[in-house]
């Protein structure tokens, strides 16, 4: 069996926009996907003289499995975490999502992780994905129900997490908001505005970006655009740009495995060809799940008896071996890896050492628990 996957209006661009050309000249259609259980060399150079003395350069397509053979200066300052994704594109680097990342509450059983956004970007998670639900006339993050696990308001944690930016100015974050129950783009905006968080959004040059469009991390860090703001469904790119529609720039595995198959195979989308998957960025959804009934609600739960081999380097089931497999699928790796209870795995930080493996980097952090910790910032 599987998860019944969400479904929702898919848009579907027969061209691109550029961004100050006219929007009139350019169509796109949605289209509604029924419910089913089956799952199926420009060269950029930039550099800035600061306090900190960053220096930043390289090619845009600089690639995770080879390098550039022409004497470069030195990075004096990471970005990410590492010196070598500076002048890598942001589509080219392999990141730790922490699935649904605010719903963290001691032994509730709708618990996903065990730290708070604060330790888990300090821990190194660079994509924080969550539930966000329209309850009492605002945005609340909730799991599956309001009624079941409520941690707040959408604006409380987009504040923990813009004051956290502030304070790391060479980090990007990438935020996906699952808009549960389908409403406007526009309940958005204000939670992104008071936050603070509008001051970092990425907006794109280009809708939708395919995965060459993307600017190098050290392009983001020197403008400022750093907060990366992905939605699922609803999104409307024209009317607020700096909320980018999900599926027509990236594509996901299937959703919520109950088994440790995980297969490399796009679920949504649905109906893309394998030309369009590869033109896009994608997510692995690696999170074993238990299906139960609490409270006459039908609800997900991370499988926490497997999280150690879930979680692991290398193993059947493990995210190391999920990672591996569809690189060799894909020949390239996965831009984002979601996992529930990322401190968890075969040693703290095995979902860490998989992403520096996927980035043909070093792993030289220390996870998890919060300041203490230095893990590479992935």
């Amino acid at each position: 069996t599987a998860a019944a996957v969400p479904t929702g209006s898919y848009l579907s661009y027969t061209t691109t926009i550029t961004v100050g050309d006219s929007v009139s000249q350019t169509t796109f259609t949605t289209t509604t996907a029924a419910n089913t259980t089956t799952s199926t060399n420009g060269t950029t150079t930039a550099t800035t003289t600061t306090d900190t003395n960053v220096v930043v350069t390289g090619t845009r397509n600089s690639s995770s499995t080879s390098t550039t053979t022409a004497t470069e200066p030195a990075n004096s300052q990471p970005c990410n975490g590492y010196t070598e994704f500076c002048s890598r594109q942001y589509s080219n680097i392999t990141m730790v999502t922490a699935h649904n990342s605010p719903f963290v509450k001691k032994n509730n059983i709708a618990a996903n992780q065990m730290y708070k956004v604060k330790t888990q970007l300090e821990d190194g998670v660079r994509m924080l994905s969550f539930e966000a639900h329209y309850y009492e006339n605002d945005i609340y993050l909730c799991h599956t129900s309001c009624d079941l696990l409520n941690m707040g308001t959408l604006e409380e944690y987009l504040t923990t997490v813009t004051d956290w930016m502030k304070e790391n100015p060479y980090d990007v974050v990438t935020i996906l908001i699952v808009n549960s129950d389908y409403v406007s783009p526009w309940n958005f905006t204000a939670p992104i505005e008071n936050s603070g968080l509008i001051d970092y959004v990425y907006e794109p040059w280009k809708i939708p970006m395919s995965l060459d469009d993307w600017p190098t991390l050290s392009e983001m860090i020197l403008k400022g655009n750093r907060a990366v703001v992905f939605m699922d469904y609803q999104a409307n790119q024209t009317a607020i740009p700096y909320i980018l529609d999900e599926f027509t720039q990236m594509w996901e595995t299937p959703f919520s495995p109950l088994n440790t198959s995980f297969p490399c195979t796009v679920q949504r989308p649905p109906g893309i060809t394998a030309a369009q998957a590869e033109e896009r960025m994608y997510m692995i959804n690696h999170n074993l799940n238990l299906e139960i009934v609490f409270e006459g609600i039908d609800i997900l739960v991370p499988d926490t008896a497997q999280i150690n081999e879930t979680n692991a380097v290398s193993g059947y089931g493990s995210l190391g071996l999920m990672a591996n497999n569809c690189r060799a699928k894909w020949d390239r790796p996965p831009n984002f890896l979601l996992v529930d209870y990322y401190n968890d795995g075969n040693v703290q930080g095995s979902v860490f050492e998989v992403a520096a493996q996927m980035n043909n980097v070093t792993y030289n952090g220390k996870c998890c628990g919060g300041s203490s910790s230095t893990a590479s910032r992935i």
